[in-house]
């Protein structure tokens, strides 16, 4: 199965049900206001950095505020190796809309 690039918070949320990673890149301050449970914490311009360190036996949802610097992300991860990776469209922001009204909206 081919992973798509994007996919929507809908579909983020089974598959972390199910054993995804959701990497968080947004920047330490903005991880302080709000943040998904559970998800790993790397701000985008570390992740050259780190990269090694994201599991390659799992698939990653990268997220971000509203999806540009997680999308960024997901073709870097993608372009350095790792296949099943996609961005979470919409970021946290769409997260906490539909899917956790009670996170904070910034």
């Amino acid at each position: 199965m081919d992973t798509p690039l994007e996919i929507d918070v809908t579909t983020a949320a089974q598959q972390l049900g199910t054993g995804a990673l959701l990497l968080d890149v947004r920047e330490p301050d903005e991880v302080a206001t709000c943040a998904v449970a559970g998800s790993r914490h790397i701000p985008m311009r570390q992740i050259p950095d780190h990269a090694a360190t994201l599991p390659r036996d799992r698939p990653i949802l990268v997220m971000c505020h509203h999806g540009g610097r997680s999308l960024r992300v997901t073709q870097f991860l993608r372009a350095n190796g790792f296949a099943n990776v996609a961005n979470v469209a919409g970021g946290i922001d769409a997260w906490a809309e539909q899917i956790d009204p009670g996170l904070a909206r910034y």
